[in-house]
């Protein structure tokens, strides 16, 4: 301890999480494609148990979107770090923004691009609670808009099984499996002990929106971390970025405003990882 009598921080700063982009590779990549696009992770600042840090769905967003843009010309975007985990206020360290401010941020960022020639915006959604993304991209699709939301729960699900996930997407709720495997494998620096021994279940969640996380888990636990592992974690961003490819697809080549033209299914209430476009919480 310092002179002062404060304790130093145990984690130094996060990096790798921002697009390190010039104009000049904007400008180049997809140059060439009938509509350019744009990815924008969003995450949230919420408790993931003791063993998972606070930025752990904005970690994951990041990992899907760098996936993404590794292997499909569309512009990264840096991601939204703050977003809708009213649900865990619960817990110290958690900070919430309201829906009505996260729909004004997509909106805002989605005109921007526009404004400089980028027609297309996909919503890499990291944290399951965050649901008026659906809302957003339904909205947009009805003006004719182009935008998409993404993962889908059955880009989860085709994931889970690809990578050997053995935790159901309903199982796998917050701080599980799915999540443990992911930052295993992209930040294993930021993975504490204590997930080896922290598995909880409560499948029957029926009431989360009206009692929050507390009345369903006391250490912010649902899910099975005890399983993950750093090559679950690389399967399933690969199998995401596999999935992604009918997503570009559509948005390069589909008239916007015609069913499926934009990935228009909001986030489930029960699912993978908090993280996982299709969890709960």
């Amino acid at each position: 301890m310092s002179d002062s009598g404060i304790r130093p921080p145990a984690r130094g700063p996060l990096h790798g999480t921002l697009p390190a982009d010039t104009t000049e590779d904007v400008r180049a990549r997809g140059a060439d494609l009938p509509v350019r696009v744009a990815v924008l992770p969003v995450g949230s600042f919420e408790q993931h148990g003791p063993y998972l840090p606070l930025a752990t769905d904005t970690l994951v967003a990041c990992a899907i979107a760098g996936e993404i843009a590794a292997a499909y010309p569309v512009q990264l975007l840096p991601p939204v770090t703050i977003a809708c985990s009213h649900e865990h206020a619960a817990w110290p360290g958690t900070v919430s923004i309201s829906s009505v401010t996260l729909h004004a941020v997509v909106r805002d960022i989605a005109a921007s691009l526009r404004r400089s020639g980028v027609e297309a915006l996909v919503l890499v959604n990291g944290h399951g609670g965050n649901y008026v993304l659906g809302n957003a991209v339904q909205e947009s699709s009805a003006r004719g808009e182009r935008m998409a939301l993404f993962p889908a729960p059955e880009d989860w699900e085709a994931a889970r099984e690809r990578s050997g996930v053995v935790t159901s997407l309903l199982t796998d709720m917050h701080a599980g499996e799915i999540e443990t495997s992911i930052l295993l494998h992209t930040h294993p620096e930021l993975v504490r002990p204590g997930h080896e021994s922290a598995d909880f279940v409560a499948d029957d969640r029926r009431h989360l929106l009206t009692l929050g996380m507390s009345a369903y888990t006391d250490s912010g636990v649902i899910g099975r971390p005890s399983l993950g592992s750093a090559e679950k974690g690389k399967e399933l961003l690969a199998s995401l970025a596999d999935s992604f490819g009918a997503y570009f697809s559509i948005l390069t080549a589909g008239t916007p405003g015609t069913p499926g033209a934009a990935g228009t299914g909001a986030p489930g209430t029960s699912g993978s990882g908090d993280g996982a476009g299709s969890a709960g919480a």
